[in-house]
């Protein structure tokens, strides 16, 4: 069944105030930071309130991933060990560079007995993680790495690697695309990062649609005033929707039942656009089904 991750908002784990908020906010998916917005001393609060929120659930339908810290803090065992326990959906590890990684990670998980429902996920953040990102996606064929998605971080790729982040990210495009493509090889999902310009509806509008014409399923982001127009971004339009319904009724004459090809409105239509025509009816349905 097709999840919808149009928008995942990051939240931090420390303010506790923003986690009881979460639970009303519209987005498909939130993911209770450890990690980057939460100060070292401010861990173990983090910890604990996740824990808490995550078990008291309250949620609804939202998918809730845990991002703990990167295996090269001295958190994140503790940190893992926590998600384990909380059952999130899934947990989010930052600065995933090598298979290495998500063997340890694995190991980890096998250690403290962690559920199996629960899915790792990866953030593509560096240099050597981008040009691995296809063996890392392949990697997700063993099981025992639970590897269900990346995350695409263009804030430390730009830091690590000196290209800047300017409007319309052409400097970027290549690992975008390199970063699709390998997700796609291997049927994992992938979300673009966050949009850094808060109070920039129209940059951030722009930045969804380029996402979601690269081909990812979502975008992760920092503020909930971005959630409406990252879902709008990724909701096909109904039209589409019409149209796909029509596709997928036209195959089904008995007329076209052994038909490779027919012709639909004016248009030739392959069996291809029959399979694509289902997808989208299928996250129609399923966004439909969120309720926001």
């Amino acid at each position: 069944m097709i999840r919808p991750r149009r928008s995942l908002l990051f939240m931090p784990g420390s303010n506790a105030r923003a986690l009881e908020k979460a639970r009303l906010l519209h987005a498909d998916g939130l993911i209770l930071d450890i990690e980057d917005s939460v100060a070292p001393d401010a861990k173990a609060t983090a910890r604990a309130q996740i824990a808490k929120a995550v078990a008291d659930k309250g949620f609804g339908k939202r998918e809730i991933l845990i991002r703990i810290n990167s295996l090269d803090s001295p958190w994140w065992s503790e940190d893992i060990a926590m998600a384990g326990q909380a059952r999130p959906d899934g947990i989010l590890v930052p600065k995933v560079s090598s298979v290495a990684d998500l063997t340890a990670i694995a190991d980890r998980l096998a250690e403290i007995g962690a559920d199996d429902s629960i899915k790792v996920w990866i953030m593509i953040e560096t240099a050597r993680g981008v040009l691995r990102a296809e063996e890392l996606a392949a990697a997700s064929q063993d099981p025992r790495t639970r590897l269900a998605g990346f995350v695409f971080g263009p804030n430390d790729i730009s830091r690590e690697t000196g290209i800047r982040m300017l409007p319309g990210r052409a400097a970027m495009l290549p690992m975008l695309t390199h970063c699709v493509l390998a997700a796609r090889s291997y049927g994992i999902t992938i979300l673009d990062g966050p949009y850094g310009g808060i109070g920039n509806i129209e940059g951030l509008a722009h930045e969804c649609a380029q996402a979601r014409d690269l081909g990812f399923d979502g975008k992760t982001l920092i503020h909930p005033g971005q959630i409406e127009a990252c879902n709008a971004a990724f909701t096909p339009p109904a039209e589409d929707v019409d149209y796909a319904r029509k596709v997928i009724a036209a195959f089904a004459q008995p007329d076209n039942a052994a038909r490779g090809a027919i012709q639909l409105d004016g248009r030739m239509v392959e069996r291809l656009h029959a399979e694509m025509a289902e997808k989208t009816i299928a996250l129609a349905d399923a966004i439909a089904a969120m309720g926001h």
